[in-house]
């Protein structure tokens, strides 16, 4: 049996009931940087915590699950090198949003973690994209989520609001300004999980008033989480339309998503989650 087999027939029993919509899988193509020098150093989100001691060895065996779950789903996984005293470079999502053939290169709010945006750029530029970059701080797919062709960005902790409009005229997308306003869920990729092209799951409580009235309008059949499947990242999903890699701790949302016709796979990030991140945040996805 495949470490792919092991999750997934660990993670999805059968159920019954109601018949779920059907959901389909699509191709997808991801970049992830190893944790080979990830440790807790600083803290720049309630999640950090620099007297936890990290297993290194530990973070890597987990983020090689997650690649290896990529891989046995049919996606392809390119592998971005990770550079010493960037302990954070993990969280791949972070280093930009990709689109076409342009490359939206982040630009981060703490000095801490300036140096991943040049090393991202690289990376970038050398995959054969155009490189652009914001005057104002944008932290990537942390907070810039696309739903079919609607870009969801987060503001109020990390990304500045103005960066959308500069991202906006770059891409050319639709974008849908979404007020973050608990600290521990900074990114819009921590309280919100894109599922496919119209379907998002989120948590309620991490938006302002009018970020929430905008949800619901956007998306009448949002599956809203508890608070117990957010507080261990539960959001913090890459799904192929179909699949859904999802931290394994969320058993709640699993089930919900079961319901909705999903199929989640429980992967533990958790030596990663002492750095503030999960499935998401270690996966920048390739959009076409």
């Amino acid at each position: 049996m495949t470490i792919f087999d092991e999750v997934v027939h660990g993670t999805v029993p059968q159920t019954g009931g109601a018949v779920a919509p059907t959901r389909t899988a699509t191709n997808r193509h991801y970049a992830m940087t190893a944790p080979e020098y990830f440790t807790v150093e600083y803290a720049i989100n309630p999640w950090m915590d620099t007297s936890t001691p990290v297993d290194t060895a530990l973070a890597l065996a987990q983020w090689d699950t997650l690649r290896r779950v990529y891989a046995g789903l049919g996606h392809s996984v390119d592998l971005v090198t990770p550079l010493d005293g960037l302990p954070d470079m993990v969280y791949a999502a972070n280093g930009g949003f990709l689109v076409g053939d342009t490359a939206v290169v982040a630009r981060f709010a703490f000095p801490q973690r300036a140096g991943e945006a040049d090393a991202y750029a690289e990376w970038m530029a050398a995959a054969g994209y155009r490189t652009v970059r914001t005057e104002h701080v944008n932290e990537g797919q942390g907070d810039l989520l696309l739903v079919g062709s609607n870009l969801l960005a987060g503001y109020g902790f990390r990304t500045d609001r103005r960066a959308h409009d500069e991202i906006a005229a770059v891409t050319g997308l639709d974008v849908t300004s979404l007020e973050l306003v608990d600290p521990r869920f900074y990114h819009l990729d921590t309280a919100l999980a894109v599922l496919d092209d119209s379907t998002i799951a989120y948590y309620p409580p991490a938006f302002g008033d009018d970020a929430r009235r905008r949800i619901g309008e956007l998306f009448s059949d949002a599956i809203e989480v508890g608070s117990g499947d957010a507080y261990v990242l539960g959001l913090n999903v890459v799904s192929d339309g179909r699949h859904v890699v999802m931290p394994a701790a969320a058993t709640g949302f699993a089930g919900q998503l079961r319901r909705g016709g999903f199929e989640p796979i429980g992967v533990d990030l958790s030596e990663l989650l002492k750095g503030g991140g999960s499935v998401k945040c270690c996966t920048l996805e390739r959009h076409p």
